[in-house]
């Protein structure tokens, strides 16, 4: 870390600053040109010498003969300097295109893993050749003619960076679907990628999980097939592979943590380390049960010995065999512990309970072995997750007394520190137009409604998050002051909350509570006190790609009540799609009753509106605009779309439409944006404008556009429609596959529902529902239909009710009728 002065800069290298300024000056030694010869440390080294050994230090380049610590000590050898002079240079660096090196050698050696004492090898500089920086030049042959260079599609591919680990389990056909499917759902999601290699899988594959089946039940066959693939398919995609059976509990995070302090560049075996039977030879194996990391480099040389492993060793045990072919053919054996890095491991007595267990052994494993049946796998896992949350709040509380005893040698001191400490300071609005507002509460009522009204009962998630407010301040009092003082709360005085997006949602507490002394003394008393609920973590969640090239098939049922409003939609959409080139469609879905559809050849119900429709596409030539006719009692939106669905390919999206809806093209890319196909439907929730009537009385409403903030305000969303939607029709057709059990005894069940209702029930896509503010209807007053099911009729009366104009709006035609008959 550096930081530029105007007179010089500044370095800070492992907690110590050092300065060099324009006087020359370097860590408290004058290495100017008269002082030398003063200086006894320094009289062999001139000043020329001293800079470049600054300047390697502070590039780290690579020494070009590849032998560092060998050539540092013949510097150090030659020049006689002693070893006080340049302690703080630990590691080589160059600068420029000089040779020479300035470094401790004796720290060096410490960096290069050999421990102290003990001479290098002549080998150890060769090895660490993978961690040296070098500049591959390019030269360009003018004698051959040029060739197009290709590049990869991922960076991380040509730059050869991979993986970090892979995780293979071990499992059989009488396991697959038992104890492996409870490792699939305790750790298998928390590592990159997993794989389950059996022998022969069985008849049903459980879902989720990827298995590769060998052919074999052996288990050293398993083994040897499982090392062959692992190479095969993945040895230049990961660096790291953990070997483990179904019946070992891993802890995936510790895992995780090990292989990323490791350098996999060397062969390293690693895991518990067990004796071969007889016990002669000091070599080791890795106990299976407990798991075990394979480097890529260890599998890549493991690799061409396999066939003869297979064929000269005589094993029963897979882990034993693997251990014996190991030793052989690379001379390495299995390691517990490997650059200051441990592999603990637990074993599980019969008829443990994970819920003692309280060992610091236990509490430190990786792995746990064995597990007999799949409960005791979820129970250890449940046992787990309390320690690490255990652990995690404990880190927490050292970081925040660490980040409180760094507050006092701030300027501010203690003032400065924030609260709760760790947690963003509160947002400081810079003008009027940012403040946030305080909503204030009781325990019965809040006084900030959504419709605006003053006051308004507490109900669902408010009145929820309310009590889990106050029995938190409680709780917090009485772990704060027991056992001097005991509370109990009597009542709630005031509450405020306002939501900070910097750092969550602040409450602000006047509490009645009752004060138990531990003599039995009580007391009623009043305290104010402060909760804060933090943001958790934000979660990216990954989506699949989406353009907004797609083509938008608008579907729009017509009933003969609705018929009336079909020319302004035309209107609208014709304004926004054809003149525009907007890449939609539009389908007509005509909806007759019995009666209208026994005497359409003699009458047409919709002869105006199809005439509407011909006028269209005579005026755009290139445009059809496709209608279908359906007889029906109960124009049920299910029943219609399984009419729609079957006369469209299965990757079209549908944009379901209603007369009122004015489609505008910043709200159909919205459509393509938010309907994901096999992810995501989506559910907008239109802008409804108020009843003019009520709304403007005498005045005429402004001639603002229907898109402008001042529009906006003269309505609301309507939470209670749920006639729009977008979707594919895969998704469509997926959903209804799955919900055909449950109507073939019932048929009247596709009466009571509607296609948001059938999505939430029967699929397992994202149901996104969301405001629209791009989709605005112009008032109606609808009509519900009394033979839908009670649910979707409730909710159409509301639309109604709540729809006709606000609470304003409303209390001032009361004014003003009432004012009418008094006079």
């Amino acid at each position: 870390m550096s930081m530029w002065a105007p007179h010089g800069f500044y370095l800070g290298y492992m907690g110590i600053m050092l300065a060099w300024g324009q006087s020359g000056h370097f860590d408290g030694l004058n290495v100017g040109p008269s002082s030398l010869k003063q200086n006894r440390l320094l009289k062999t080294v001139s000043k020329k010498e001293l800079e470049t050994a600054l300047g390697k230090w502070f590039t780290n380049a690579r020494d070009k003969e590849g032998k560092p610590a060998l050539r540092a000590q013949r510097d150090y050898d030659r020049r006689a300097v002693q070893p006080e002079v340049l302690s703080l240079l630990m590691v080589s660096w160059t600068q420029g295109d000089t040779d020479e090196v300035c470094s401790d050698p004796l720290h060096l050696g410490l960096l290069q893993g050999t421990r102290v004492g003990e001479p290098q090898r002549a080998d150890e500089g060769d090895r660490n050749e993978d961690f040296q920086p070098r500049i591959v030049p390019y030269h360009k042959d003018p004698s051959k003619p040029h060739k197009k260079v290709l590049r990869t599609r991922y960076i991380h591919t040509e730059l050869g960076i991979r993986e970090r680990l892979l995780v293979g389990i071990l499992t059989s056909r009488a396991t697959l679907n038992t104890l492996a499917v409870a490792v699939n759902r305790t750790v298998a999601h928390r590592f990159h990628r997993t794989f389950f290699f059996t022998g022969l899988r069985s008849a049903k594959l459980p879902h989720g999980m990827t298995v590769v089946a060998h052919g074999d039940d052996r288990p050293v066959w398993l083994m040897y097939e499982t090392i062959r693939h692992l190479h095969q398919h993945h040895g230049n995609e990961y660096e790291w592979f953990y070997l483990a059976q179904d019946d070992t509990y891993t802890q995936a995070e510790r895992i995780m943590n090990l292989v990323g302090h490791l350098s996999s560049g060397q062969d390293l075996y690693m895991g518990r380390a067990e004796e071969f039977i007889g016990g002669e030879e000091r070599a080791r194996y890795c106990h299976g049960g407990y798991g075990y990391l394979l480097s890529r480099s260890l599998l890549a040389r493991l690799q061409p010995h396999l066939d003869s492993c297979r064929n000269d060793i005589l094993s029963v045990r897979p882990d034993e065999w693997l251990g014996r072919c190991i030793i052989d053919f690379l001379g390495l054996s299995c390691m517990e512990k490997h650059q200051e890095m441990t592999y603990y491991y637990f074993e599980l007595q019969k008829n443990a309970d994970p819920e003692r267990e309280d060992s610091i052994q236990f509490k430190n494993a990786f792995s746990v072995h064995p597990v007999s049946e799949p409960a005791l796998m979820y129970r250890l896992h449940k046992r787990y997750s309390q320690i690490e949350l255990e652990w995690t709040y404990a880190q927490i509380q050292q970081l925040q007394v660490q980040i409180s005893n760094l507050s006092e040698l701030t300027p501010d001191g203690k003032a400065g520190a924030t609260w709760p400490i760790g947690v963003n300071p509160p947002f400081h609005p810079k003008t009027r137009f940012e403040v946030i507002n305080w909503e204030y509460f009781t325990e019965e009522h809040i006084f900030s409604c959504a419709d605006s009204s003053p006051k308004c009962e507490l109900r669902g998630v408010d009145r929820a998050d309310v009590n889990s407010i106050l029995e938190t301040a409680v709780e917090r009092l009485n772990e704060r002051y027991q056992p001097q003082l005991r509370f109990r709360k009597q009542r709630l005085l005031n509450g405020y909350r306002r939501f900070d997006p910097t750092r969550g949602m602040e409450y602000i507490l006047d509490l009645a509570l009752q004060a138990f002394t531990q003599k039995g003394h009580s007391q009623v008393i009043a305290k104010r006190v402060g909760l804060l609920r933090p943001l958790s973590a934000i979660e990216i969640i990954p989506m699949p790609y989406v353009t907004e090239a797609t083509r938008v098939q608008v579907i729009l049922p017509v009933t003969v009540r609705d018929q009336d409003f079909v020319g302004n939609f035309l209107d609208t959409y014709v304004m926004n799609t054809l003149d525009t080139r907007d890449n939609a469609l539009l389908t007509f879905l005509f909806v007759y009753d019995p009666f209208d559809a026994q005497r359409v050849s003699q009458t047409d119900v919709f002869a105006s509106v199809k005439s509407m429709i011909s006028e269209v596409e005579k005026r755009y030539s290139d445009v059809k605009i496709p209608w279908i006719s359906v007889k029906t009692e109960v124009p049920s939106q299910v029943k219609l779309m399984d009419i729609i669905s079957k006369k469209h390919p299965v990757d079209t999206l549908f944009f379901l439409a209603s007369v009122w809806t004015e489609v505008t093209g910043d709200f159909l890319n919205r459509c393509r944006m938010n309907a994901i196909s096999n992810w995501q439907v989506f559910f907008p929730v239109h802008f409804q404008e108020y009843s003019p009537a009520l709304v403007y009385r005498d005045q005429q409403p402004s001639a603002a556009s229907s898109f402008s903030s001042e529009a906006l305000r003269d309505g609301r969303f309507d939470r209670h429609a749920f006639e729009e939607a977008c979707f594919y029709n895969a998704d469509y057709m997926a959903t209804r596959t799955k919900m055909a059990t449950d109507i073939m005894d019932n048929e009247e069940l596709l009466e009571s529902m509607d296609v948001y209702e059938i999505f939430v029930r029967y699929s397992s896509l994202h149901v996104f529902r969301a405001v629209e503010p791009a989709l605005i209807q112009k008032y109606v007053r609808r009509a519900c239909n009394p033979r839908f099911s009670e649910d979707i009729y409730h909710r159409c009366v509301l639309s109604n009710l709540e729809g006709l104009a606000s609470r304003s709006h409303l209390a001032m035609a009361l004014f003003e009728q009432e004012q009418a008959n008094s006079t």
